[in-house]
């Protein structure tokens, strides 16, 4: 499964309000460093708001973690794992 067709499919499952499991490499512009693998057990994606739609919105997934109820972001091109499959870039 390539990167894309998780992107599609996790939109399809928070639609249907269904959590998923995936993982992706953080990374911070800010700091410029990574933390390492994130691993999110239970998440739904949220949209994305139009307060913070900035220079890199379009390769950014909003979404929440519903064990912790915390709201984060992750890079899109980052993305390693959905549902325990790991995905390709292609």
């Amino acid at each position: 499964m390539t990167v894309y067709e998780a992107i599609d499919r996790m939109r399809e499952l928070s639609r249907q309000r269904i959590a998923f499991s995936f993982s992706f490499m953080s990374y911070s512009i800010a700091r410029r460093r990574s933390e390492g693998v994130v691993t999110v057990r239970r998440a739904r994606l949220n949209k994305q708001s139009r307060r913070e739609r900035n220079q890199y919105s379009n390769y950014m997934l909003q979404y929440t973690d519903l064990d912790t109820g915390e709201t984060a972001s992750c890079w899109q091109p980052l993305l390693l794992t959905f549902n325990d499959t790991e995905l390709e870039l292609h």
